[in-house]
């Protein structure tokens, strides 16, 4: 059983339904499930950072801001640090809700719900102790993490969604497909390219600095997309330099042009000199 899970069902009863009689939906049940496992999460990235600067936690691609939210009264708000949540979604319908629920809360952890693009620099605050997405669809995860490595954001909990076009390695994934002559069987070519994706994005996070896992966060019953990438920013020379290496030998093997490896200008903010 996961921890808070009776926790997080009665405050998204309590935020997003709040009608007398009705229930919560089998899929707000599961996301129940999600929420309280990244939670857990959350909890343990707080225990490894510093108490002596202030914690700022960034929702990304926030949708309704149920892990922002939650995690600022359940976890947050009751660690007494100083602290503070930003959540960051583009649908204006969304951030209305978000707002609305935020008000209800009352968390002793400020929540602030803005209307923005993650892949709009502006919007980010500058180094973040954690920035967490759940279920970022399709190429806002590598939004996610582009915002997270730019931003120079300590700690990253990523629960990519749906894999599209719009995704930054799909191409490069669809072009090794055709290199090795991958069957193009729907769901033998949709593994074989969800697998390449995933490859990219652990490795750009690696090159990144970030030392990298990638765990089930809850059982695929829950919901398929269910890998969690741990990410936490150690800027490792060696550990960069493979990585960088694993990208240009994937690129190479597919024949096409991958996401580049950073070059000397493009290093993270806490590497520049």
């Amino acid at each position: 059983m996961v921890r808070r899970l009776a926790e997080v069902q009665g405050w998204l009863h309590r935020l997003y339904v709040a009608e007398p009689g009705a229930r919560l939906r089998a899929e707000d049940l599961r996301k129940a499930v999600e929420v309280a496992a990244l939670l857990e999460e959350v909890e343990r990235a707080l225990g490894r950072a510093s108490r002596k600067r202030p914690f700022t936690l960034v929702d990304a691609a926030a949708g309704k801001a149920y892990a922002g939210l939650l995690a600022a009264k359940l976890v947050l708000g009751r660690d007494g640090r100083d602290a503070r949540v930003l959540a960051i979604e583009r649908e204006p319908g969304r951030v209305a809700l978000s707002r609305a629920a935020a008000a209800l809360l009352d968390s002793p952890v400020p929540v602030e719900c803005v209307q923005a693009d993650v892949a709009d620099r502006g919007c980010w605050p500058q180094a973040p102790s954690l920035v967490v997405a759940l279920h970022a669809c399709g190429g806002a995860s590598d939004a996610v993490i582009a915002g997270a490595v730019a931003s120079g954001a300590r700690a990253l909990l990523l629960v990519p969604c749906c894999t599209g076009g719009g995704v930054a390695a799909a191409g490069l994934a669809d072009a090794l497909a055709e290199t090795l002559g991958v069957p193009r069987h729907a769901a033998v070519r949709r593994r074989f390219i969800q697998s390449v994706v995933d490859a990219e994005r652990t490795w750009r996070l690696e090159a990144a600095g970030y030392e990298t896992e990638v765990v089930e966060m809850v059982a695929p019953t829950v919901t398929p997309h269910n890998l969690l990438w741990r990410a936490r920013r150690v800027g490792e020379p060696g550990r960069m330099a493979r990585a960088r290496a694993a990208l240009e030998r994937l690129a190479e093997a597919a024949g096409a042009a991958a996401a580049p490896a950073p070059r000397l200008g493009d290093e993270p903010p806490w590497e520049r000199r």
